[in-house]
């Protein structure tokens, strides 16, 4: 089984991204993510046996020990660059507790044999992938328009363990453990 660890949006988060979604669409014929696929990666864990689960559970729940932290959601931006783009983000904002999450996550991880990222740890969301040429001049402009996109915040008191299987359009993620940090009390 393929296997990720994110931090999924609430509702409300997710009722933001959809007006912006929704603003965006019509600017360009690209591959929009669907809002039941917005998360923000943490760890992404490729393929893994079901035999080894509970091991895979047991090293998360290592990383539960930790408080509540708010992530923000702001700016727009490309992958690699604006001038070829093949992925358009929002950035997420979650200082250095998302960090030390993400660097947490990498170390107990390696531990039982999974690798580390190569890549800096970059918190973002997906909101479209461009995958062939097509004209991107009205989008971009749009998004130029849009800056700072500030889409709010919201508390992040657990993470989950998400199976990913592939889908017709886009992969099906399936939420398959829950993770909550034991001292989860978020900021007001």
């Amino acid at each position: 089984m393929r296997l990720f660890t994110a931090i999924d949006l609430p509702s409300a988060a997710l009722l933001r991204l959809e007006r912006l979604l929704t603003a965006l669409r019509p600017e360009a014929l690209i591959k929009w993510t669907p809002l039941d696929n917005l998360h923000v990666t943490i760890k992404f864990i490729g393929q893994w046996p079901e035999s080894r689960l509970e091991e895979l559970y047991r090293a998360l729940d290592l990383l539960v020990l930790r408080s509540a932290f708010r992530v923000e959601l702001s700016r727009l931006g490309w992958f690699p660059d604006e001038r070829s783009p093949r992925i358009l983000w929002a950035g997420i904002d979650g200082g250095e507790p998302l960090l030390q999450l993400a660097r947490d996550t990498e170390e107990q991880l390696e531990k039982i044999g999974i690798s580390k990222e190569n890549r800096q740890f970059s918190p973002h969301l997906t909101l479209a992938r461009i995958n062939h040429s097509v004209p991107l001049t009205r989008l971009k402009q749009r998004v130029k328009e849009l800056q700072p996109a500030s889409l709010g915040d919201f508390p992040v008191s657990h993470f989950d363990l998400y199976r990913s299987d592939p889908g017709s359009n886009f992969s099906i993620y399936s939420n398959i453990r829950r993770f909550n940090f034991v001292r989860a009390v978020a900021a007001p």
